[in-house]
């Protein structure tokens, strides 16, 4: 007799699928020839008049947890799945997707498959509008991010389970559900031999769904970057996917080394699943607002389901057991506010009825803002994005000497004492508090040991070598909200980037880091004169100048729902749950309570941890409906995969492509004469 699997708790399944996106990557094995819709059931896809009028779960947003989340959901038989994503399928451009290249050089940013959205001008950055892409498409931004896997560090997910006060989400689960999610592939020994990059294979997964590698090139230049940083004073990782990321290192990819295309969200999970009876998706389907039943009498509310909008066609859906909002850190605090569930102030501005009063909802926002350095090739070699040349810099690195960090320490701390609510941009007390505890986590935890600068070394721009600097750790905290009533209005996103002087420090010593690598050896004598900023910056008021002035974002926003203690601003607790409503989770990136340091998930990456905690939450949300108790060691073997990406450089990739299609029509000749014998 065949023994059936234990279907995993909704609480594992959402920590798995949430992890699973923090370290952003995307999966695959579909042809980069064949787009994903070849590999789709036909039933998969659902309209207004084909979906059946209630589903177990309804999950309004089709991107890297959403998707995830639904695969984990839709194993049971007996739960009915239904995904509404706003975006198109993407079949019209799946070469684009799947191509890794195609991401810098035919990226699909300012089409209609990104939302687009813009900030308000931002009046310590210069008074500028900064873009904020985001993956309108099924897939989300896992279909267009730059499929870069870094995990965190040890000491910031703890810091995230301390503010929470819930071990579940603590490293070492967190690891492990990493290494679950995830297959590594060593990378081939030409690139290998090429680069000297270093990896442990006990730090990574071998059987897991998403497939993670290296290029399978390396252009000539990236030999210098790991004894260029060692010569500068920075060491070189041994293993920086065990909780320790500072220093040097080559960075993995979300890719699929059997054919070097894009592993996505849709390709690990939904082409799988998609032939699944109880799983349903519609694409084109914008979700305008969660339907309520009356309250109950000890207050709390529960959803009935949501109402949409499908290529203009109004319909409502029921959700038997939960809504589930998986529209990353912007549409899943504009839904829920659309709704009536966050700030006072903010609902009856647009006159929304006030259904929960959540003062957090759009609040605590928190960002990577990046800028380059550009200098001359002595020998230009062709574009490649070598974003796999990565180092994450400490305070002590960056702060030299050490008494000088130490003042810069004191003087975080002092701002944090002397004028806290200066740097929040809320009238509620509770929020105020919640800024206060994720401060004062950055402070005592973070900021002594881990990475506050990320530097990445870049061949994108003709004849010219960059060396990025992000700020990992940001003090500055913006907010988000709806002015409107209407689901396509975009809310009004406020990051207040550089509104804490800490943040201009920082970044002003991660540019002189990287003028400095600019001007170390090896890597020093192949690059001539530095473009940008140029000789004219040298003096720290003018670095601080330019950099207000030019700061761009890696597009990593996350924190909108932020999971924190009630009290303190939180919107969803240790199990995503929205407080003071029963059946509503936020399973996304806006529910991390902190910046880290690695791409936490987004447009250009999603962050990784996001994908393993969608997986963990699918269980976490089964285990609420079943009342079934998995143990820990079952619950790990149960996460599912993560995902990053890897940038072949653009001829290479088209190398790959025309080899692989060559070998294609070389298979459908043999066929076709086998037939004729």
């Amino acid at each position: 007799m065949r023994t059936r699997r234990a279907q995993p708790t909704l609480e594992l399944l959402l920590l798995l699928i949430l992890t699973f996106s923090l370290f952003s990557s995307t999966l695959g094995a579909h042809s980069p020839f064949d787009s994903d819709s070849a590999h789709i059931h036909p039933r998969a896809y659902v309209t207004p008049s084909t979906k059946l009028a209630s589903y177990d779960y309804v999950i309004a947003g089709g991107g890297l947890a959403g998707l995830t989340l639904a695969a984990r959901l839709s194993e049971d038989g007996n739960t009915t799945v239904l995904v509404l994503e706003a975006g198109d399928s993407g079949d019209a451009v799946a070469a684009q997707i799947d191509s890794p290249g195609g991401t810098y050089y035919n990226s699909l940013l300012g089409t209609s498959y990104d939302y687009a959205y813009e900030t308000v001008p931002q009046a310590n950055a210069g008074n500028r509008v900064l873009a904020w892409p985001r993956g309108k498409v099924l897939g989300g931004s896992s279909d267009v991010n730059g499929m870069y896997i870094v995990r965190p560090s040890a000491v910031q997910v703890n810091a995230w389970s301390k503010l929470i006060s819930d071990d579940t989400w603590s490293w070492d689960n967190l690891l492990s559900a990493m290494k679950k999610s995830e297959t590594f592939t060593p990378p081939l020994s030409s690139v290998e031999s090429t680069a000297g990059m270093q990896y442990k294979m006990d730090s990574r997964g071998s059987d897991g769904p998403l497939q993670v590698t290296y290029p399978a090139y390396m252009v000539p230049i990236t030999t210098n970057w790991l004894p260029t940083l060692n010569s500068a004073g920075i060491p070189t990782s041994p293993d920086a996917y065990n909780g320790t990321n500072t220093g040097g290192f080559f960075a993995t990819s979300a890719i699929n080394p059997s054919n070097w295309t894009r592993s996505s969200a849709k390709a690990a999970y939904y082409v799988p699943a998609s032939a699944r009876p109880n799983l349903n998706v519609m694409v084109n389907t914008a979700v305008t607002r969660i339907t309520w039943a009356s309250q109950e009498a000890n207050g709390t509310v529960t959803a009935t389901g949501v109402e949409f909008s499908c290529n203009g066609q109004l319909g409502t859906v029921k959700a038997e057991k939960e809504v589930i909002l998986s529209g990353g850190s912007v549409g899943s605090p504009q839904m829920l506010m659309l709704s009536g569930v966050g700030p006072r102030d903010v609902l009856e501005s647009v006159g929304v009825d006030v259904v929960v009063e959540l003062p957090g909802v759009g609040q605590h926002v928190q960002d990577h803002l990046c800028l380059l350095t550009h200098l001359i090739q002595k020998s230009a070699q062709f574009l490649s994005f070598i974003n796999s040349g990565t180092a994450y810099l400490n305070g002590s690195y960056l702060f030299t000497p050490s008494s000088s960090f130490s003042a810069f320490q004191q003087s975080i701390a002092t701002a944090l004492n002397s004028s806290a609510s200066t740097f929040v941009p809320s009238q509620y007390a509770a929020v105020v508090q919640g800024y206060e505890a994720i401060y004062s986590a950055q402070m005592e935890s973070v900021l002594p040991t881990e990475g506050l600068i990320e530097l990445l070394l870049n061949l994108n721009v003709p004849g010219q070598v960059t060396i990025q600097a992000a700020l990992q750790i940001p003090f500055s905290q913006g907010r988000l909200y709806i002015n409107s009533t209407s689901v396509f209005d975009h809310p009004v996103i406020d990051p207040q980037y550089y509104s804490h002087p800490a943040d201009v420090t920082i970044m002003r010593q991660g540019l002189k880091a990287a003028r400095t690598l600019g001007q170390t050896a090896p890597l020093s004598s192949i690059l001539g004169n530095e473009i940008s900023p140029g000789s004219s910056v040298s003096t720290d008021e003018e670095w601080e100048e330019w950099l207000r002035s030019n700061s761009a974002t890696e597009y990593h926003p996350s924190s909108t729902c932020a999971m924190m203690p009630l009290e303190m601003g939180g919107v969803v607790d240790g199990g995503l749950r929205v407080y003071g409503i029963s059946n509503v989770r936020v399973v996304d990136a806006s529910v991390f309570p902190l910046a880290m340091s690695n791409h936490v998930r987004l447009l250009l990456s999603p962050p990784s941890p996001l994908r393993c905690r969608s997986h963990f939450l699918s269980h976490v949300i089964n285990s609420s409906w079943h009342q079934r108790t998995v143990s820990q060691n079952k619950l790990l073997s149960l996460f599912g995969p993560l995902r990053t990406h890897l940038v072949v450089p653009l001829r290479m990739d088209r190398l790959w492509l025309a080899v692989l299609h060559r070998v294609r029509r070389r298979r459908l000749r043999r066929r076709r004469m086998a037939l004729r014998v």
